[in-house]
């Protein structure tokens, strides 16, 4: 596996971040077309980390960057013990398919279980999305299960394979 950086997000990355909102080039993030300027508001109100959620760059060991890797909070229960953390990966069209997804979601959850009190962290992807669940598997997480019809896009419902990974895991 590759070595990958992550670090925070610099205003002058948004531009770029920007660009992995595209159909064409991935379609499995593709949600619509939102305002050009969201990257710019979420980074002035946040600079993209807080403890609910967050998004980091994703570097190799160059410092190019690869694409950007996020997290949001879910619940489990009415308690703070009973959350858990959602990842996120959008990786530039010339760097897929090279390991660095995989490195980076261990990079996250490393990080989330080093900065938080969480026992896990999950990901989910579409059934369709076969690149995707090479990479979770490779990254140490294992595959729990099928949501049916759980994420709208592209004018349809699509069925979400679930994964995740333990503290102590990786």
């Amino acid at each position: 596996m590759p070595e990958v950086n992550l670090r925070p997000v610099r205003a002058s990355d948004l531009d770029a971040l920007d660009s992995l909102n595209s159909e064409q080039d991935d379609p499995f993030n593709f949600f619509g077309f939102r305002a050009s300027d969201v990257w710019h508001r979420r980074f002035a109100e946040t600079g993209l980390v807080s403890e609910e959620n967050g998004t980091l760059v994703i570097e190799d060991e160059a410092g190019a960057m690869l694409g950007d890797i996020s997290w949001r909070m879910v619940h489990y229960g009415p308690t703070a013990a009973s959350r858990a953390y959602n990842i996120g990966i959008a990786l530039l069209p010339p760097h897929r398919g090279r390991g660095y997804g995989s490195a980076a979601q261990v990079a996250l959850a490393r990080y989330l279980f080093r900065t938080t009190g969480v026992q896990r962290v999950e990901a989910s992807t579409d059934v369709e999305n076969v690149a995707e669940q090479r990479s979770l598997e490779k990254a140490g997480y294992q595959r729990e299960g099928v949501l049916r019809r759980a994420q709208y896009r592209a004018g349809d419902w699509h069925d979400m394979v679930v994964y995740s990974v333990l503290r102590g895991e990786v």
